[in-house]
């Protein structure tokens, strides 16, 4: 089966989070937002990514207020940003961040980026405000398995999701394969590679056979991995078009095929550079 797109992944707390949610990174001009929020939840998004450091939490809380969908169906997360961390910034900020999401209760909340500095703070004050229910599920982002193992050593609440950079030229399978041994869900931003992998060969010639675009072809990889994904654009034609992947499967051959495309190449950070750095 091909699924849809209300398809969920369930945390390892039991939370069900949609597989296929939609990124509003660099949306801040309000009418872009608008347009491009819409057309998200037209086509059926429900679940949105957003974060403190991408300044549109308060515009995506007025934007999803204001269109109408029952909180119960929409699934939000937002990141502690890297100035925010500590266990007193990280509760004060996440306090604004709720004000600006117009929220009583989040989904998700992460920490952006691993910090040597507040490694353990930060996560103190998730575990507080999970065991106080004001959020659902907690987790990571950018974690490379050597952060998860010395998280794991302190924390009482394992990170129910660690959002890492993902796509075919950077399938992450050690991390990945990680994570799932210790049931902890993997989620990928950028999943189309900010665009370096679209004109890929293989890619290119897999697509022309199933008559689908590059990205509807990578986002169904994903899927099929097992990945949650974020695909982020604030063109109308390319979020119906990344939302249209529950029509066909891929086959064994395929997945292969795309798994073999790895190069081990970043598109942004080197998370153990950041982690040194704050």
């Amino acid at each position: 089966m091909s699924g849809t797109i209300k398809d969920t992944i369930t945390l390892n707390n039991g939370v069900l989070m949609p597989q296929h949610g939609f990124g509003v990174y660099k949306i801040e001009n309000l009418s872009e937002g608008e347009t491009a929020i819409r057309k998200a939840i037209e086509v059926g998004y429900r679940s949105f990514d957003t974060a403190q450091f991408y300044n549109n939490e308060g515009m995506l809380g007025q934007i999803l207020k204001d269109s109408g969908v029952p909180r119960d169906e929409l699934f939000i997360t937002t990141k502690i940003t890297n100035e925010k961390q500590g266990y007193d910034q990280t509760l004060s900020s996440f306090e604004q961040s709720m004000k600006e999401l117009q929220l009583d209760q989040l989904d998700l909340l992460l920490v952006h980026w691993p910090s040597h500095l507040h490694f353990y703070d930060t996560w103190r004050a998730f575990e507080r405000l999970y065991d106080e229910k004001i959020v659902r599920a907690i987790g990571v982002s950018n974690y490379q398995i050597d952060h998860l193992e010395k998280l794991a050593a302190k924390a009482n609440v394992i990170p129910a999701v660690n959002q890492i950079e993902c796509h075919p030229y950077l399938t992450q399978k050690p991390l990945i394969a990680y994570m799932k041994e210790h049931q902890i869900a993997s989620e990928a931003w950028s999943p189309l590679g900010r665009g370096a992998v679209l004109k890929d060969a293989k890619l290119e010639e897999i697509a022309k056979r199933y008559n689908k675009s590059v990205a509807q072809i990578i986002l169904r990889w994903h899927l099929q991995s097992g990945n949650i994904i974020i695909p982020k654009s604030s063109t109308p034609g390319r979020i119906a078009e990344n939302a249209d992947v529950y029509n066909f499967l891929l086959t064994e051959e395929d997945l292969a095929a795309i798994d073999g495309l790895n190069q081990d190449m970043r598109t942004g950070p080197d998370p153990d550079k950041v982690y040194l750095e704050i």
